[in-house]
Parts: structure tokens; sequence; C-alpha cells
């Protein structure tokens, strides 16, 4: 009798002949999540077992694992022969000493000689003829003990399903570049492009020294957070803080946002496509900040010239942003008050809904392609 920690795949299973593709990325991932952690990673026919680990690590093993787009649930269970004497001695094990309690049986293996129902009534039986504090509740038991007979002649048994992070594996959605701030809803949208297989790398303005080295570290400290999901091994910086300075001196002071985010485009498009990303995304919601009107949305999207904008949380209002960012954990960092470059310079009403023919008019004032180059060279690569 083995401890393992049984994984389910969640919508590879519907891939079809494009199945096997899924599945080697989704195992290059979670090899990746339990990178330093003695272990082996075996896969069976709709299923992943960790095995041959130290077994006072299973917890941190599960934690890892739940951050691992595409898992669908996992177990801590036990990988026996599929005999009925070790399926019974492995239910032991799971099985309390009292209260309610149902088995469950799936079997992969149809050629098994013996039904779902009959080995529940096997097991089951055979648990309460040994624990005589057991009762059988087959709608609302207080424990379950779930046998999964497979097609090798063996059979997992555990006691309870964990929910895992759903979604798909990462990178096989391609690439994609994420314009991260130190706010909440940026790494809210990071975390839900990679559940559907991006591989999201990372972007931060800064407008040093109007903002300090505290808003630099909390965005480290965010992407650092979503990398457990993403598997990000870098965060590129960029400087802004010339082109704020610029736009303040030269243009209509309730284009400042406007015309800054539009530069961020253009320098985000370009550092895409230098490393291979197929798309930008971004954390706006559709009416939460003035810059977030459709007029300004298009306003920043007249300015990409080859690849998509993603705005996954376009629909999303700020409780429900709040919540998704508490669920993932980035939550608190998020909330701690550094600036972030776009408070820099803010006018006391910006534009909410600027005309396109005045903001070019005005970013004529502007050398923009010296600028956009400008930035360019002060790119940073940090390693997360």
């Amino acid at each position: 009798m083995e401890k393992v920690v049984i994984i389910r795949y969640a919508e590879i299973h519907l891939k079809g002949k494009n199945r096997g593709y899924f599945e080697r990325m989704f195992t290059v991932n979670l090899e990746r999540a339990l990178r330093g952690v003695k272990h082996e990673l075996h896969r069976t026919s709709g299923r992943y077992l960790v095995a041959d680990f130290e077994e006072a690590r299973a917890e941190e093993i599960c934690g890892r694992i739940s951050r691992v787009f595409g898992v669908h649930s996992y177990s801590v269970g036990f990988l026996v022969p599929s005999g009925l004497d070790e399926i019974f001695s492995a239910a032991q094990t799971v099985c309390p000493e009292s209260g309610s309690f149902k088995v469950e049986t799936h079997r992969a293996d149809k050629r098994y000689p013996l039904t779902s129902m009959e080995i529940n009534a096997e097991i089951g039986g055979r648990l309460l003829s040994t624990r005589k504090r057991l009762r059988v509740d087959v709608h609302d038991p207080e424990a379950r003990v779930c046998i999964d007979v497979r097609e090798n002649g063996t059979a997992l048994v555990f006691g309870t399903f964990e929910r895992g992070a759903g979604g798909m594996p990462v990178g096989t959605a391609g690439k994609g570049l994420l314009l991260i701030s130190g706010g909440i809803d940026s790494p809210v949208a990071g975390y839900m492009t990679a559940k559907r297989g991006l591989n999201v790398e990372l972007l931060h303005f800064h407008s040093y020294p109007y903002t300090n080295e505290g808003a630099k570290d909390k965005v480290i400290r965010l992407s650092k957070i979503l990398s457990g999901y993403s598997g990000t091994c870098e965060l590129c910086t960029v400087s802004v803080t010339h082109i704020q300075e610029e736009i303040h001196e030269k243009c209509a002071p309730e284009l400042n946002v406007t015309l800054l985010r539009r530069f961020m485009y253009r320098i985000a498009e370009r550092l895409a496509i230098k490393i291979g990303a197929q798309c930008l995304i971004t954390g706006e919601s559709l009416g939460q900040v003035a810059s977030q009107t459709i007029e300004g949305i298009t306003s920043s999207d007249s300015v990409v010239e080859s690849l998509p904008v993603l705005r996954p949380l376009i629909g999303f209002d700020k409780e429900e942003i709040i919540e998704r960012s508490k669920n993932i954990g980035t939550y608190e960092t998020s909330v701690i008050p550094f600036e972030d470059c776009c408070t820099v310079f803010l006018p006391e009403f910006p534009a909410i809904k600027p005309k396109l023919s005045f903001i070019e008019e005005e970013e004529k004032k502007l050398d923009v392609e010296g600028l956009t180059e400008e930035a360019l060279v002060t790119l940073e690569r940090i390693k997360l």
C-alpha cells in the first residue's frame, strides 16, 4: 500500500486527438510546480499520480498542485493492487472509526469481476463488521470511502476530493504580455488569462523618483504570487518618468493619463513582439476610472498596430475583482499604500470621454517616437 497524491485534469479530456499535446504541457507544469520536492510523477489513463515522496511533505505537495492550471481535483490516497482484500485494507485507513459513511466506486476497468455497486456493498459490509460505531448514509454521509479501480490491476482508495484551479495548462494557448501595476486589478487579469492557458509575461511601468522603491518592491511581490500560478520567471520594468514630464509640460492637463496610457501601449506592443508574445493583457474594467471608458479604451487601442488587447475583467465590478484577488492571495499586497505611475501628475478633472481627434492633436506636441525609444532603453529584467 503506497501513499500517493491523485490528480485529475479538467478540460483536457475534451481535446480529442490533440489531447496528447495538452497532457504533455500539463506534465511539464506539474513537474515545474513540484521542483525541489523528491517525487515521482506517473501518468495513467485520465489520472496523474505523485508517488515516492516524504509523507511529511504531502500537504506542501497538495498546496503546489492546487495552483497548477488544468487540475480539476486532487486527493491524498493509497495505491494498492485491485484485489478486494487490498482495497479493504486501504479503506480501513481512510474510513473513520465512527459516524456515517458511504462507499463510492468508479471502475475504469470494466472487466473487473464485480460491478461498482457490488464493490460498494462488499467493502461497506466489511467496514461495518469491524467498526460497530459506523452507520451507512448514502445521501449525506459524514465521510466517504472512494475507490477507483484502474485498468492496470491497481486501485486508488481515498477519502476526499479537493478542488483544483481548473482551466487549461499554461502554455497551451500561446504567450501574452500583462501590464501589471501595483493595484488590485491587473494581477487578477493575469491569473484569469493564465487559467485559459496563456503563458503570461509581465511588464511594469514606473516613474522613479516620483514613485519610490517601495512601489517597485510591491509589484515584485505581486509578480511572485502570480508566478506561482503562471510559472512566470521574470518581471520587466520600464521608466516613463520622462514621458510624464513631457506630457505635463506640453499637453492639456485633462489628457495626462490618456496620453500616458497610449505610450504604455506602444511600448508594451514593441516589447511583446520582441519576446514573442501574441497579445497584450490589462486589468481594465469598463467605467471603473476615467481612462476606462469606451472612449479611453478606444484611444489606447488605436495605437496598437498588430496585437489584440485582452481585458478579462471588462465586465466585472470592483467587488467581484476584490473577491477574486483575495481568493488568489494578491489582495493583501495590492492594498499596501504605495503609488503607481498613473497617480503621478494626476489631473483634478481627467477627461472621461476624450475625442480621439483632440488626443491626436495634443500628441503632435510630443516627440512620440523619440520618447518611446528612450523609454525602451530603461528596460530592466528582474528574476522572480
